[in-house]
């Protein structure tokens, strides 16, 4: 069969398909609503801060570790590792609250009366 033919009969199939209204969309009116609304913007993909958490964890750990002996040592290691887990998450949030901007977006969609 010659390619050009068979790209008219295609085309001669799709043509009503793509111009016939929907049939749920048939004696509706349609309009189109559009509105400003603002989306927030972070220059971060972490949004949970794990590697600010993982990171003061690990320093607050080692830094306890240093500090009392025996059952003290262990206490003060997991103190320290809580403290720092605190810590490095909140660093990491200040660092992405500077970071964040909103825009003003112009978003539209369809309603069909």
């Amino acid at each position: 069969m010659n390619k050009s033919l068979v790209l008219m009969v295609s085309l001669a199939l799709a043509v009503p398909a793509l111009t016939t209204a929907p049939v749920q969309a048939q004696g509706r009116h349609h309009r189109v609503v559009c509105e400003d609304v603002q989306v927030k913007h972070n220059g971060s993909k972490d949004d949970h801060r794990i590697i600010g958490t993982g990171l003061g964890a690990v320093a607050g750990g080692l830094l306890g570790h240093q500090v009392g002996g025996g059952k003290g040592k262990t206490l003060a290691t997991v103190g320290g590792a809580v403290a720092g887990g605190y810590v490095g998450n909140r660093v990491q949030k200040n660092a992405q609250d500077r970071k964040t901007y909103y825009a003003t977006e112009r978003r539209c969609h369809d309603v069909y009366d």
